[in-house]
């Protein structure tokens, strides 16, 4: 059974989650999670939805999937356990280092791999089932085909509906760089959806939202997907609103169960609530590109005949009702329509398709344009006047004289059974099956509706109207409270840290993007170099191959897909997004010799968490610190800006004249900082681990400077 997995921002739209469908919800605490600029839960809040899922039977995931800085580990543990004893249904985690480590600290807590994580390849995935991961939510930018061959025995998760990323999901460091808020940690401004102009050398070559990407939408290949072993379909939209959340639900739902709908309707009135332009995304290889507009777009439901300083003359290809509100498309200018009329100028509260209208300019308008719907009143009407889920249960009732009178209710896997006041026979008018029947079937406001009712009763009993409906009453309180209950499954354990060699040293690397920058001196102890380089040079311990800059080789022991050299010697890469001790000690233990740290940690937090690997583990690790760098803020799947293969004269432009160089390279484009970044030495010199300068397009001058520090 494919489960649907639906985004609640507020308990208002856990409700209307839960109203219109949804399997499973996910949904953010107010702490840690990728979402920190949502409404998020408090503490009450997230118990009383934990109890209301349960009721319905509904599965909650909590989104736990920041990285954690080591002054925050013993808050982030504590809130897991917090979570864990209110009974959540599983943890969305991103950190390497806190998913291994509550693992092990809370065995029966259910976790899974966040998209954050990105988790591309066989052997990643397997590397987290191996973890004890129960399920991977799997990157936007992996197609069908390549998530069906992946074998391992876990749980797939996949977005099959929402905004998307241009960059590969943890990967990007472009509102970190720029602007010190960290996609990675729950505060991303959304970089991508501004303007750029791309520029080769000094010449403009094109202008537009060119990092702005379309709305997922697969709904048109459920088929395909309900075929596959993808386990949970998952909708993106924790900052969208209540009313977005049920339309959603309700779609997606009535497509998974095969209900005969109008889907051309349906899809018309999807675009009225959200429309950024569709896309069937990586998952179908489409294009994802929309550089025309970031913003919502709304449904066309006309076009402007005529413009007045009064009126607006319009003719519809599709209703218009009145509090819908409108936009125009050239003008991007838009209101609500309080007043529309027709020809003959009388107020009408709607027009239907065909129809030509007048609606008050209000707003200038001055030429003609298309008119789109934005909002629909009669929409929000339809999806709020939505009744509540009920619950399918069935009774069976034993009346037998001069016994208790005895009843149970049963849901799909729970039962309760009560007894209540002796039966006795009866001395005038008998209880009959109709009556009883007709008594249970009362459930009122309760979240069950009887599916059916067997009876074991006597001739000629009497049993009062009272005692029945107290009867009634008292199983189905109970079976609220079992199934809001749901099963305790809570355990904290210690955990035993071993202790390992680790090699830890002072030496200097570079990373090198051209021929002409490899360095002869004998002063650099590792060269890193892209495949096209590597190729070209005789393999020795000082060059080190670049397996998989881009993130597709994440967690990947077994192939040491990272760093190599003959004499199997492997440092995980700074996109590990390493920021605390954990993370590294874990990756140590898998084997890597030497472990990249954050560029998102600061020299202080460096050096703090040097210090507390030491204390807590007892030996000192192996770490490679980036000091030099002109940071690949996006890495970015396939050439979205249409340039040649390894050219370093392209650029974008954006709205402060900051100049990010963009390089295509094996399928993917790289964006990187407008600045070179370099760290103050000082103080990270004094310890034993290794610097690493990253080179752009530094000529051999500029190098040679740098070696000679």
């Amino acid at each position: 059974m494919h489960e649907l997995l639906i985004p609640v921002g507020d308990y208002l739209s856990l409700e209307y989650a839960i109203a219109n469908g949804a399997d499973a919800v996910y949904l953010g605490y107010k702490k840690f999670n990728a979402r920190a600029y949502a409404k998020n839960f408090s503490e009450e809040e997230l118990k009383e939805a934990v109890a209301l899922c349960h009721l319905y039977g509904v599965r909650l995931y909590v989104t736990m999937n920041t990285l954690v800085k080591d002054k925050e580990v013993d808050n982030f543990l504590e809130t897991v356990s917090f979570l864990h004893q209110i009974g959540v249904d599983a943890l969305i985690m991103q950190d390497f280092g806190m998913i291994c480590l509550v693992r092990e600290t809370f065995p029966n807590l259910e976790i899974h791999a966040s998209t954050q994580a990105n988790v591309c390849t066989e052997e990643a995935v397997q590397l987290y089932h191996q973890l004890g991961v129960k399920r991977v939510v799997l990157p936007r930018e992996m197609s069908l085909e390549e998530i069906e061959k992946i074998p391992i025995p876990i749980e797939k998760e996949v977005f099959i509906h929402g905004a998307l990323c241009m960059s590969y999901s943890g990967c990007c460091l472009m509102s970190s760089m720029i602007g010190s808020r960290s996609g990675n940690r729950g505060e991303c401004t959304g970089c991508c959806r501004l303007f750029y102009e791309l520029y080769e050398n000094a010449k403009k070559v094109k202008s537009g939202y060119l990092l702005s990407t379309k709305e997922l939408n697969t709904s048109s290949k459920m088929s395909e997907l309900m075929k596959s072993d993808i386990a949970s379909f998952k909708v993106e939209g924790r900052m969208k609103s209540p009313l977005y959340v049920g339309f959603i639900t309700r779609f997606y739902r009535k497509i998974m169960d095969g209900e005969i709908f109008s889907y051309e309707e349906e899809l018309n009135k999807l675009k009225i609530l959200f429309n950024r332009d569709f896309t069937l995304g990586h998952l179908f290889h489409d294009d994802i590109r929309n550089s025309s507009s970031p913003n919502h777009l709304g449904f066309k439901i006309g076009d402007v005949l005529a413009v007045t300083p009064k009126k607006i003359k319009i003719r519809l290809t599709y209703p218009l009702y009145q509090e819908d509100g409108v936009r125009f498309l050239k003008e991007k200018k838009g209101f609500v329509a309080n007043f529309i009329y027709d020809e003959k100028d009388r107020l009408i509260a709607s027009a239907e398709a065909g129809q030509i209208i007048f609606l008050d300019n209000k707003i200038g308008l001055q030429r003609e344009d298309a008119i789109y719907k934005t909002t629909s009143k009669k929409l929000e009407d339809d999806i709020f006047s939505l009744k509540n889920k009920k619950i399918e249960v069935s009774m069976h009732i034993i009346a037998k004289i001069d016994e208790k009178l005895t009843l149970k209710i049963m849901d799909h896997e729970n039962e309760i059974i009560e007894k209540s006041v002796i039966v006795e026979k009866a001395k005038t008018s008998s209880m009959t099956e109709e009556k009883i029947k007709g008594q249970l079937k009362k459930l009122g406001n309760t979240p069950f509706v009887l599916k059916e009712v067997t009876l074991d009763i006597d001739e000629n009993i009497f049993i009062s109207i009272k005692d029945l409906n107290d009867l009634r009453r008292s199983v189905v309180e109970k079976l609220i409270i079992l199934r809001q209950k749901g099963k305790s499954n809570y355990q904290k354990q210690a955990v035993d840290f071993s202790h390992f060699s680790s090699s830890s040293n002072r030496e200097l690397s570079f990373q090198v993007m051209r021929e002409e920058q490899l360095p002869i001196s004998s002063s650099v102890d590792r060269i890193y170099l892209p495949d096209f380089l590597y190729k070209k040079i005789t393999p020795s311990k000082k060059y080190f191959l670049v397996e998989s800059f881009h993130h597709d080789s994440t967690l990947n022991p077994q192939l040491r897909k990272f760093y190599s050299i003959p004499g199997d010697f492997d440092i995980s890469d700074y996109t590990f997004n390493v920021m605390n001790i954990y993370s590294v000690y874990y990756l140590l233990k898998l084997g890597y010799k030497k472990v990249t740290i954050s560029v998102e940690l600061s020299n202080e937090e460096i050096i703090y968490l040097f210090t507390h690997f030491q204390e807590v583990f007892h030996f000192t690790p192996s770490l490679e610190v980036i000091v030099y760098d002109r940071v690949v803020v996006m890495n970015i799947k396939g050439n979205i800006l249409d340039i040649p293969q390894n050219q370093i004269s392209y650029y974008l432009k954006d709205y402060q004249n900051r100049c990010f160089p963009v390089v295509y390279r094996n399928g993917f484009t790289y964006i990187y900082h407008y600045e070179v970044k370099m760290r103050d030495l000082a103080q990270l010199s004094l310890l034993p681990i290794s610097l690493r300068y990253h080179f752009f397009n530094e000529d051999a001058t500029e190098i040679q400077q740098l070696v000679n520090r």
